[in-house]
């Protein structure tokens, strides 16, 4: 294949788009692989085009080597299945809905998995028609508050998503460990770094879920890994409770006066410089319990306020305490949210008013402990007025939680839950996630088999993702240096760019010949055969475009001899002329 870019419907940016974050973003835009068409929304061009087909190709392949089948659905969905799985109220905001001309209501697809299940109920009756797993390429759609980083997180992206249907659990877990050998399989093929991290499953549902990170410091995903071999989304991190302790002698609590300690640390400040611990030993931040309040917004938009108890070394990891509770979203109260909970005062906020099993009250505003705080720990916290705190309150005999929750931040040196060593973080991109989805969608829509038995049985089912474009935007961010992109042979738009540098007619001759014997010999081939454009530019726009191997026909020409340079690493060769074909082609074998 050769591509001439004198044709090419390409045209480079010399300066860095201002609404361009991230290098992936940045360089993708300025080579012109992509340009924006709305905010997260891009089009195409038709470098990025054989970049995104490459990608697609190599999931194709390993999809189809698990025995998956392909099929494709529209985009554009009825209204009616999604509000058979809930899911019509359970997307929220981020769900493009839309209303034909007969006011029929439908939405553009952020997921499909009603329409899988769907087809393989229209089709499929008995267990003999299992296992099987079918597959899709396809564009997906979510209404994102905030797109960010290009294609990371876009309103509009390519996802390819795979469903396994089988008749019982055994088979289930048969077709989860086939799917997640073939991730591995295909991020090593596109030469992705990943991490495999245990994961929430979040509105999806499901017993079992993991995900496949790149790590990159730009990465939206924060995850933790241990020395011996833990590794979890930060989401998914449960932290290991205490043992309970004996409060037999713990002293019967008390209520001191401290005045102006809204915050945490002017409270422990006030409390060693006036209220000293018995044993001398100074009270720190860790020994307050701190009443977060925090609205829990649902899909309907109703709100409700709820208080988090945690230890006040420690915040709120509003994304934690999200997954905890999905599908309701958190954020922090607001003043109207406040208004509606008078009891709530502010700074000095106690158990003693909040909390369903405290109050007595069914009504009360819901209290969530974190698991750290457990019998027999004692805390100041909030005496529910101002100016004042409670001294010696001690969990279970004076308070309790309604629920334990995983709210509170994971902090580097956490101890693993598995006992494997003290947790590091670090960040990444979510390039895949694979879920044992179980049930829950064949139930609500009614896919059900005859056994071997002749009874009918639900069939489980297994979902399994990977971000076709963000797949796509973590090779840029992994592959580029300060001049530009840097892509790896196999999924790069060419694997040769050839540059004709000069004025002189046979150094165009030269560069076509080599370009043309390099394109039978099945090389994809990307020349520059632009006439008035300066060597500089052209050496510029080799470097942004990111084609593994340049070959550059210029001044040796005189000489007998060309210039073959790796985009990045490496060293460069002079090569004779009528050994170019050959050597070059030696080297994209070895690349």
């Amino acid at each position: 294949m050769l591509l001439r870019l004198s044709t090419l419907f390409v045209r480079t940016l010399r300066e860095d788009p201002a609404d361009a974050e991230v290098a992936s973003h940045r360089l993708l835009l300025r080579a012109g692989y992509i340009r924006r068409a709305a905010p997260g929304i891009y089009s195409w061009l038709p470098l990025g085009l054989r970049v995104l087909a490459k990608v697609e190709a190599i999931v194709r392949e390993e999809m189809e080597r698990t025995g998956a089948q392909e099929v494709h659905f529209p985009a554009l969905l009825p209204r009616e299945p999604f509000e058979a799985t809930n899911r019509w109220t359970e997307y929220g905001p981020n769900l493009f809905r839309l209303t034909d001309r007969r006011d029929a209501e439908y939405l553009l697809a952020p997921t499909h998995e009603e329409m899988f299940t769907l087809l393989v109920k229209d089709l499929y009756s008995s267990y003999k028609d299992l296992p099987v797993t079918l597959f899709q390429i396809q564009t997906k759609y979510r209404d994102e508050a905030r797109p960010r980083a290009g294609l990371i997180r876009g309103r509009e992206f390519i996802m390819k998503d795979a469903y396994s249907f089988d008749v019982d659990d055994a088979g289930l877990d048969v077709a989860y460990q086939t799917q997640r050998d073939a991730y591995e399989r295909i991020f090593q093929r596109l030469g992705l770094e990943y991490v495999i991290v245990a994961a929430t499953s979040g509105a999806m549902g499901g017993s079992r879920s993991e995900e496949f990170l790149t790590p990159t410091p730009i990465g939206e995903d924060t995850f933790v890994r241990s020395p011996g071999g833990y590794s979890a989304n930060v989401e998914a991190v449960v932290t290991l409770p205490p043992p309970a302790i004996d409060w037999t002698d713990a002293p019967v609590s008390h209520v001191e006066s401290t005045p102006s300690t809204t915050t945490i640390a002017s409270l422990v400040a006030l409390a060693n410089a006036e209220h000293p611990r018995a044993d001398g030993v100074a009270w720190t931040a860790a020994d307050t319990l701190k009443n977060v309040v925090l609205a829990l917004v649902f899909p309907d938009g109703s709100r409700e306020v709820v208080v988090v108890g945690l230890p006040g070394d420690r915040e709120v990891d509003l994304r934690r305490l999200g997954a905890a509770v999905a599908p309701a979203e958190a954020e922090p109260a607001n003043d109207a949210d406040f208004a509606k909970a008078p009891h709530l005062v502010k700074g000095y906020i106690g158990p003693g008013v909040i909390g369903r099993a405290n109050t007595g009250s069914e009504t009360a505003t819901r209290y969530f402990l974190d698991p750290r705080i457990v019998d027999g720990t004692r805390w100041i916290t909030g005496a529910n007025e101002v100016g004042k705190h409670v001294f010696d309150l001690v969990a279970g005999r004076d308070f309790v939680g309604d629920e334990a929750i995983e709210a509170a931040e994971v902090r580097p040196g956490d101890p693993a839950p598995d006992g494997s060593g003290p947790l590091e973080l670090a960040r990444g991109i979510e390039i895949g996630h694979i879920f044992q989805l179980g049930r829950k969608y064949a139930e609500a829509l009614g896919l059900k088999v005859l056994d071997v038995n002749g009874k009918r049985v639900t069939v489980t089912m297994g979902s399994y993702g990977i971000g076709v474009t963000r797949a796509l935007a973590a090779l840029a961010e992994a592959n580029h240096d300060e001049k530009g992109l840097a892509w790896p042979v196999h999924v790069a738009p060419a694997h040769v760019h050839v540059v004709a540098t000069g004025k002189d007619a046979a150094v165009f001759e030269a560069a076509e010949s080599i370009a043309q014997t390099l394109s039978t010999r099945g090389i994809e081939v990307l020349y520059d055969d632009r006439p008035r454009v300066s060597p500089g530019v052209k050496f510029a726009d080799a470097e942004l475009l990111g084609v593994p191997l340049v070959v550059v026909v210029g001044r040796g020409l005189a000489e007998g001899v060309i210039e073959v340079r790796p985009r990045i690493g490496g060293t460069s060769e002079q090569v004779p002329v009528d050994q170019a074909a050959d050597r070059v082609a030696e080297l994209v074998e070895l690349l």
